[in-house]
């Protein structure tokens, strides 16, 4: 048989090798990032878990998933609540700051009032708060 010939079950066992290396990759990438994310663990759990992770990857990411999972998830829960929450909090404050038309209006007026501003720029403000 040529070597560039294979059967159909020879392609369908590499890809399915192939996905289960890309899922392992994805598994210990994953635990690495948690790993180095966590505020409560000490530099020298960290160094422990690196040494494991890198040195016996596979099995490593298997103890560190059973150890950890738990506190992984809750982790990952805990920064997207307070990632919610930073986006709300920006998007009251640019809500608030900025003025609506009517409010535009009745500031440029009162400067008007106050001799601040000319007629003109009134005129001007007003048609840039109306468009």
């Amino acid at each position: 048989m040529d070597a560039m010939t294979t059967s159909f079950g020879e392609v369908l066992l590499w890809s399915f090798w192939f996905f289960i290396w890309i899922a392992a990759l994805m598994v210990w990438f994953r635990c690495l990032w948690d790993l180095f994310g966590d505020q409560s663990l000490s530099g020298w759990g960290k160094a422990g878990w690196v040494i494991l992770l890198v040195f016996v990857p596979w099995f490593g990411a298997l103890i560190y998933l059973i150890a950890r999972g738990r506190s992984m998830s809750e982790r990952q829960a805990a920064a997207a609540a307070q990632q919610r929450s930073e986006q709300e909090k920006y998007i009251k404050h640019v809500a608030s700051s900025s003025q609506g038309p009517t409010e535009q209006i009745a500031s440029a007026k009162a400067l008007l009032d106050a001799g601040t501003i000319t007629q003109a720029e009134f005129d001007a403000l007003k048609a840039k708060a109306l468009a």
